[in-house]
């Protein structure tokens, strides 16, 4: 017994010396209960992307079992060498890009499209390496700064409504539209967002869990849980996308444009994520900066990098890292957790893939709401301060992506203080990206 106490207090000892855990004031418990809620609100992801890629002509078990892979080894480098809580996997921005515009639309091998996001994985590497990824989160206004997690926050609440089936895309009027409250996915949704409010209002560990998990079971009986014939099931081989890479064929300058929008979006979207989880797991100095936030960007871009060679593009800590943070997650044991559980899926796949989006919208829904706090530290009655954060969340909601809002905030706080004679207000890092965000939004709208 007495062998026991002594091997628990050493394994906790060098948990606290590794994570700083009283530093940052948590524990080993919350920890891992927060990367256990990260990995159930990220856990849909194991359907949507291998889905999109496969509207490409990719293997879908392939994609599958290089989408676990890339959490496991991303997530893990996020722990270790950046001791962060952010979950790393692959972004749906870039799976769209290339399953469904390049390779579905656009007649452009998937091959190449894994290619386009290598290179912009090596080109985040390059930025990162040399400090500029810093010089640029540096110059982002402290306005722009607040309102990145009201921005993200409300692609995070209607990525939650729109899996609830809450809220549909009007093809007819290319609007949003409310969904059937009563069909079963929107009840089983509801349901789960109405325990979790109950949970948190109570203050009861693991609200967002419990309220996960409720509705899962709860979607069983309704149609909406369907469960797997086999709890266990050997991984797909990577064979038919390992390695399958056009590196070459990628460079052909008639890509430039969709290596551009692949970069330009995965930058902002990646210094948002940081920013606004960072900010939620009280990471952030007095100006809203992350210390040593060259860390997680060079993990991002190791893992956006390397990720196409078994067929995964776009990997970077997901805006589902919120969902741990919001669970208590400061430290990287809580990536850890995180990578722990995407590894035993490797084998138990059939019971991840068990979680409906439905059972995970609460807690996109309730976490997104939450961060629309952050709209209160802005100084809206300062027009040129307020109206680019407003545009930014406007952004956001109108293109259904927080990069091209982040993006587009920049821009437009540039536009403003210069139309309004504050030009001396502007940083000088903002008049040199205002000129490639210019040449994104043209490129954008043509694409």
């Amino acid at each position: 017994m007495a062998d026991n106490t002594l091997n628990t207090r050493s394994s906790s000892g060098w948990l606290e010396r590794r994570f700083a855990l009283t530093e940052r004031g948590s524990t080993v418990k919350t920890e891992c209960l927060a990367g256990v809620t990260g990995f159930l609100a990220a856990a849909y992801l194991l359907v949507v992307i291998p889905g999109l890629l496969a509207v490409g002509g990719m293997d879908k078990g392939a994609v599958t079992t290089g989408t676990i892979l890339v959490f496991i080894a991303g997530s893990l480098l996020m722990a270790f060498y950046a001791n962060l809580p952010f979950i790393v996997g692959p972004g749906i921005g870039g799976s769209v890009l290339v399953g469904v515009t390049l390779a579905g639309s656009e007649g452009i091998g998937w091959q190449i499209g894994l290619g386009i996001a290598c290179w912009s994985g090596i080109l985040f590497f390059l930025l990162t390496r040399f400090g500029l990824r810093e010089v640029v989160t540096r110059s982002v206004p402290q306005s722009i700064k607040l309102g990145l997690t009201a921005s993200i926050g409300l692609f995070v609440a209607v990525l939650g409504f729109r899996n609830a089936g809450l809220v549909l895309a009007n093809s007819r009027n290319n609007a949003l539209m409310l969904g059937d409250f009563l069909a079963p996915g929107a009840v089983v949704a509801l349901c789960g967002l109405l325990l979790a409010i109950a949970l948190q209002a109570r203050r009861v560990p693991g609200a967002i869990l419990w309220a996960i998990l409720f509705a899962t079971l709860l979607g069983i009986p309704m149609g909406v849980t369907h469960l797997p014939e086999h709890i266990i099931a050997m991984p797909h081989s990577l064979a038919p996308v390992l390695g399958k890479i056009d590196l070459f064929g990628a460079l052909n300058i008639a890509f430039l444009p969709y290596l551009f929008v692949f970069f330009a979006s995965e930058f902002f979207s990646t210094m948002g994520t940081t920013l606004a989880v960072g900010g939620d797991a009280g990471l952030l100095d007095e100006e809203g900066n992350m210390p040593q936030i060259n860390r997680p960007f060079l993990v991002d871009s190791i893992a956006a990098a390397l990720g196409p060679w078994i067929g995964i593009p776009a990997a970077t800590a997901l805006i589902e890292s919120s969902a741990a943070a919001e669970a208590g997650g400061k430290t990287g044991i809580t990536a850890l957790a995180a990578a722990v559980m995407f590894l035993l899926m490797l084998l138990f796949t059939p019971v991840a893939l068990m979680i409906p989006k439905e059972a995970t919208a609460p807690a996109l829904i309730l976490i997104g709401l939450n961060m629309f706090s952050g709209l209160r530290k802005v100084d809206l009655a300062n027009f040129t301060e307020g109206l680019p954060v407003l545009m930014m969340v406007m952004i956001t909601l109108i293109a259904n992506s927080f990069g091209t809002g982040i993006a587009g905030g920049l821009l437009f706080y540039v536009v403003i203080k210069a139309i309004s004679g504050k030009w001396r207000e502007i940083p000088v890092g903002l008049w040199v990206l205002a000129v490639p965000l210019v040449y994104y939004f043209a490129t954008l709208v043509k694409h």
